[in-house]
């Protein structure tokens, strides 16, 4: 037996089995030849472990013939393929594509622009299915509002397209994946307006889809496209108004979503933009209403608001008013939406300071001294921003400021220099400005200069502010006294008809909140700053004790009020260990103790 003959190695055959291509091979050629390749990429079987071994053996057997010519032969690949040495599975064998580098680039292209088609296509298809959806959704709103207008008193007769309504609306809840498209088309087809009229739907279930849909799905987008629409235009300025409406209308359902809109869009930034604009429109005076509902019940949007320098933004278009008034009722409307806006950011602890650090104080002392419209405007934002512990460095900057003599000016209803006759301070004025002068009391530290001079302020004048001080007690104790007489006949109607088990906590609470405001909380508010007053200064007392007296009143009156409003006050907040309610009640429970010992002497 020849033994060389059985391990003699077989020729390999010549020319391989690569294919030679043109040096221009056109497209069809080249599709044809990768999909080949690819077919045979993938018909290749995997081996089992005994022909692996056996394919390794030979392969390490073949390296000692040929390991010296590889480094010779790597520069070459039969065809010129792209791919000889690079496409390599882990097992060592390795499969070229039979291209070269410049085949391989046309491929390329032609596979990028078929990619573009296709994409052009899908996009194509979306804005079919918006369209589609929103003709469903105004065919199902016509024919719901025709069948309901036909038969208002028939149900069975709309309940069908009601349904139709409910899937049309829950249809466009996938718009928001294509904002770019979706939005214009919900602009031009006046869906929009739509939507708004929807939220006021008789069935609250249609309302609520609206809701869902907004909060869902299209907050982000509607605001988005608040900054894309040109309000030079008539059709996108109708669209920014309606939108608007949509936030009003949808927070006013579900008050939570104000946070949510906030926090999750940029409509704080294209509200506190659009506020100041230089001339007044529509437009807004309906982003001031927005801001102002936005901050009326969350912290966060508040907080956020003193990030954003909202705070110094509002002042600054605040300040035109100083000067002048507003040139007719929506404007009026306008401004006095920035101002509630101010103070229902007064709340948080950071926006006072925020507020004293832009000179706000400043401010309102300057437009209360000009007398216009802004004048009672001004004095609420102050009341605001004095109360609690917070305002305490609030309440010294404003007496720095020489804020006393404007503020008693107003409070004694003093005519200014174009005014022959004493001018009557309106009644909400008068309230905000006794919680100014109890928060002046209240935190102005001890024997400071500051509070020295609130106090001589009281003396002057051979103690007129505390006649008007008594006089608005009297004002108080005769409203409050008609509302007692009220109240007491619906305690009694209550106990005839229900027995004393009628007379629940709540019912209690209720009629004490009527009270307040039939005058008991003015009279709280007086008797607290009288007592401040007679506990501090000795000729005050004589003066305040000798007037109730011609009034048939005494000491014991002024007790009697501040036991009931330390009685009142709300014991969760004093619990959760809030400093401003708690020091509070042990201030009343101070002054009552004062007051006391000066009676038994």
């Amino acid at each position: 037996m020849d033994i060389d003959k059985l391990f003699k190695v077989p020729k390999l055959p010549i020319g391989g089995s690569k294919r030679k291509l043109p040096d221009n091979p056109s497209p069809e050629i080249l599709k044809k030849l990768k999909m080949d390749t690819d077919s045979v990429s993938r018909a290749i079987p995997i081996s089992d472990g005994n022909s692996k071994n056996h394919r390794t053996t030979t392969r390490s057997n073949r390296a000692t013939v040929e390991e010296a010519d590889d480094d010779n032969e790597r520069g070459f690949a039969p065809g010129g393929d792209a791919d000889y040495f690079a496409e390599e599975d882990e097992e060592g064998r390795f499969f070229g594509g039979g291209l070269t580098s410049e085949q391989k680039e046309i491929l390329n292209i032609f596979d990028k622009t078929e990619g573009e088609t296709i994409e052009d296509e899908a996009q194509d298809m979306s804005i079919m299915q918006v369209r589609r959806s929103l003709q469903a959704l105004e065919r199902a709103v016509n024919k719901n509002q025709d069948q309901r207008s036909k038969y208002p008193d028939e149900p069975s007769k709309f309940i069908d397209s009601e349904a139709d309504l409910d899937s049309a609306i829950k249809a466009l809840l996938p718009l928001s994946q294509s904002p770019l498209l979706a939005y214009p088309e919900l602009v031009q087809s006046g869906s929009l307006t739509l939507l708004v009229g929807l939220l006021t739907h008789e069935n609250v279930d249609i309302v609520i889809d609206v809701v869902e849909l907004v909060a869902n799905s299209a907050l982000e987008l509607l605001v988005d496209n608040l900054m894309r629409l040109n309000e030079q235009e008539e059709a996108d300025r109708q669209g920014v108004f309606h939108v608007l409406g949509i936030f009003e209308n949808v927070i006013g359902f579900n008050p939570a979503l104000a946070s949510n809109l906030v926090s999750k869009t940029k409509i704080l930034e294209w509200l506190l933009n659009r506020i100041q604009s230089k001339t007044h429109d529509e437009n807004r005076g309906y982003s001031a209403e927005l801001l102002c509902i936005l901050l009326q019940n969350s912290t966060g949007n508040k907080i956020l608001l003193g990030e954003s320098n909202g705070v110094e933004l509002l002042l600054k278009v605040l300040s035109q008013f100083r000067r002048r008034d507003p040139i007719d009722a929506d404007e009026t409307e306008y401004m006095e939406n920035l101002f509630d806006a101010l103070c229902s950011a007064m709340s948080e602890p950071t926006i006072k300071k925020t507020f004293l650090d832009a000179e706000g104080p400043d401010l309102m002392i300057l437009m209360i001294k000009e007398k216009h419209e802004s004048k009672s405007r001004s004095i609420k934002v102050l009341d605001y921003a004095m109360s609690g512990p917070a305002g305490a460095p609030v309440c010294e900057a404003f007496v720095e400021a020489l804020g006393l003599k404007t503020l008693f000016t107003v409070f004694m209803g003093k005519p200014s220099k174009r005014q022959k006759t004493n001018v009557e301070t309106a009644s909400e004025d008068i309230g905000h400005i006794l919680g100014i002068i109890s928060s002046l009391l209240t935190y102005l530290p001890s024997d400071s200069a500051c509070r020295i001079r609130v106090l001589a302020k009281f003396v002057e004048g051979e103690y007129e502010k505390i006649d008007k001080l008594l006089e608005l007690r009297d004002g108080a104790r005769k409203r409050l006294k008609t509302t007692d007489s009220e109240v007491e006949k619906e305690r009694q109607d209550i106990l005839n008809t229900e027995g004393e088990h009628g007379l629940s906590s709540d019912a209690e609470d209720a009629f004490y909140i009527r009270r307040l405001d039939g005058g008991l909380f003015t009279l709280q508010t007086v008797d607290y700053i009288l007592a401040w007053l007679m506990m501090e200064d000795d000729g005050i007392r004589n003066h305040a004790l000798r007037m109730l007296d011609r009034r048939n009143q005494s000491l014991e009156d002024i007790l009697q009020t501040l036991r009931l409003y330390h009685d009142h006050v709300d014991d969760d907040y004093a619990t959760s260990g809030t400093e401003a309610t708690t020091s509070q009640r042990t201030i009343l429970q101070a002054l009552i103790s004062s007051l006391d010992a000066t009676q038994t002497t």
